[in-house]
């Protein structure tokens, strides 16, 4: 399917790729399973000295500073690789930056136990992600409350309904009902047989990250040396701002790194709070951070494939709580967006808001975060549905809401919205109707009317009388209906009977064994 047809066609959910449906059952008609290519040039705020100067500033923060970096094991590698070395501070030159960075591939493509939901992460392609780790869940019925399992796998059946979520991320919300030593192992295990799309390990200890690599080779069929041949998961770890790097992230991105598996580098950095006050500095703070880690990981496996993020906003100065979606996370997702395609490797960013409730603030906050990947040129959005509070809280409602943000991105970027063929410009149309007439009628129109406009899932597009008439639900209150739905009427995808059966002995065994420590 070409860019220009893909949009056109609408499929019930879950798409030919995604999960089944019941004939004439299904919750919503959407957008078919495709990866968005974003056609237009990105927003660039900086001119060329502008980026420059924080790429100077970024240099002089790792030559003359350093990087703390708390993992014994990419202390000794960095060492050995030349760089300055005082206990765990690591500063390194420039040369050796842009050397290893040299190394890193500009795109790369993760392949999950479906191929038909592989991915591209770089280039012009953009990939959405479920909301990932809030503690606290909330709903129309429900409210706040703390995570649980069930609700974790509410999330991950939304996570493959959509066509629009390419990667089944972090944890939608954390299952505190059970023990932090194997919640890994059951998260995982519903994660893969709830989901075929590209999953996600937590850089949390030796024990999780292995363990996970082990769950998704399980689940393919694949042998060692065909997992380790192309990339078919991920991690993302976070920098601790301001300039260090933990153990049990270094550790889990090494781990990856070796074996080909991609690292998504996301300095979190808050502008007043965890960097300086301004968009430049803390752009260049977080770039010091996400380039230290691609040193090291380059170095460790010339070529193994790699990703920056930005997670840069500023907070209330007044409470010192984060907020995102404002005009000062728009601009620093630009800025990064710059200097990272200067480094010439995939951007990740996110769709985040600070709103408690799915209300108007939440969506013109994530619609302007959302916005702002588009115009960054971002490749991966993480939280792009579900996410309230500043990530502490996972909303059903939320998700659907943002999904419909997402098909509106989606279909934004597609050629027939904006071709200007012949056909397109629509002289014999306009000639037929003249002065005074309308549309709605005519041949142009009638050939094209089912396909020619994105068709909302969650919004009315009627007016009041017509809306009230109907019974008058608020978007949330809609939204809520439709995931009830889709709860009621999901299906999991297929899988293997015997990667199943294997699947599931691991996780036992695994259980036996005590699963992972807790007390790092």
């Amino acid at each position: 399917m070409t860019d220009d047809t893909a949009g056109r066609k609408r499929v019930r959910a879950g798409g030919r790729a995604g999960n089944k449906t019941r004939a004439g059952s299904a919750a919503i008609d959407q957008m078919p399973w495709r990866i968005p290519v974003n056609p237009d040039r990105p927003t660039e705020p900086l001119d060329a000295d502008g980026v420059q100067a924080i790429h100077k500033g970024t240099m002089r923060i790792l030559k003359d500073i350093g990087i703390e970096f708390l993992n014994p094991e990419a202390v000794g590698l960095l060492k050995k690789a030349g760089c300055k070395v005082t206990g765990e501070n690591v500063r390194m030159d420039e040369d050796f930056v842009m050397e290893m960075l040299g190394h890193a591939p500009e795109s790369f493509t993760i392949t999950p136990r479906n191929p038909d939901h592989e991915v591209v992460m770089g280039g012009k392609h953009m990939l959405f992600v479920n909301v990932s780790s809030p503690p606290n869940a909330w709903d129309l019925e429900r409210g706040k409350r703390s995570g649980d399992f069930e609700t974790f796998k509410e999330f991950m059946k939304l996570t493959q309904y959509f066509n629009c979520i390419h990667i089944a991320g972090g944890y939608p919300v954390e299952p505190v009902d059970i023990h932090a030593s194997v919640r890994h192992l059951d998260c995982l295990y519903e994660k893969l047989t709830l989901t075929d799309k590209v999953v996600h390990a937590y850089s949390l200890g030796a024990e999780r990250v292995e363990d996970v690599m082990e769950m998704v080779r399980i689940a393919g069929g694949l042998s060692h040396a065909e997992f380790d041949a192309r990339p078919r998961m991920y991690t993302n770890i976070n920098s601790v701002s301001p300039l260090k790097h933990d153990f049990p992230m270094l550790d889990g991105a090494l781990r990856l790194a070796r074996r080909g598996q991609p690292v998504v580098i996301t300095p979190f950095t808050l502008a007043g709070a965890m960097a300086p006050v301004t968009m430049a500095g803390a752009v260049a703070l977080s770039m010091a951070e996400g380039l230290a880690a691609a040193a090291l990981l380059q170095y460790v496996n010339p070529g193994c494939p790699i990703a920056l993020g930005t997670f840069t906003s500023n907070v209330d100065m007044k409470s010192g709580a984060p907020a995102f979606g404002t005009p000062e996370y728009m601009r620093a997702t630009q800025m990064t967006g710059q200097m990272v395609r200067h480094y010439k490797v995939p951007l990740r960013s996110s769709g985040v808001c600070a709103a408690n409730v799915p209300d108007g603030q939440s969506m013109w906050e994530t619609s302007n975060s959302l916005w702002a990947a588009v115009q960054s040129r971002t490749n991966m959005v993480y939280h792009a549905a579900g996410w309230l509070e500043g990530g502490l809280i996972a909303s059903p409602e939320k998700f659907i809401m943002d999904c419909e943000v997402l098909q509106m991105i989606q279909r934004y970027f597609e050629s027939p919205i904006w071709a200007t063929t012949e056909d397109d410009i629509a002289f014999d149309a306009i000639r037929e109707v003249g002065p005074g007439g309308h549309y709605f009628g005519c041949q142009h129109t009638q050939d094209r009317y089912q396909t020619a406009f994105y068709q909302p899932f969650v919004s009315d597009w009627r007016n009041y009388e017509a809306w009230a008439a109907d019974g008058a639900h608020w978007t949330p209150e809609r939204a809520h209906r439709i995931y009830k739905q889709i709860m009621a009427e999901f299906e999991a995808p297929e899988m293997n009977g015997d990667h199943q059966e294997e699947l599931k002995r691991f996780v036992a065994r695994r259980k036996q064994e005590g699963g992972a420590p807790t007390d790092f």
